[in-house]
């Protein structure tokens, strides 16, 4: 997800803090300020995220310095706008 600025420059959407809360859910905040939990305990799907499982690995969640996505030391990562889309998506099915 990216906005444009008034002199049309894109900003793109990054993480700026992700913290792991109990049942597979992650506190993010974003660039834009928007933040929340977003529950990962149904997306976490195929065999780069099956080590999340475990709940050790899953805490050891960080954003990457670089490309400022949610990272974890096995190589599993997830896009600003993935965890944006769900994180709206889930408050939407609460309200």
């Amino acid at each position: 997800m990216a906005d444009t600025t008034a002199c049309g420059l894109i900003h793109m959407l990054h993480i700026s803090e992700a913290k792991a809360l109990p049942g597979h859910r992650l506190y993010v905040r974003f660039s834009d300020g928007h933040e929340g939990e977003v529950d990962l305990s149904r997306e976490l799907t195929g065999p780069v995220f099956a080590p999340l499982a475990d709940d050790e690995q899953f805490n050891r969640v960080e954003v990457h310095a670089l490309f400022h996505t949610v990272t974890w030391s096995n190589g599993a990562d997830l896009a600003p706008e993935c965890l944006r889309e769900l994180l709206d998506r889930q408050h939407e099915a609460v309200a």
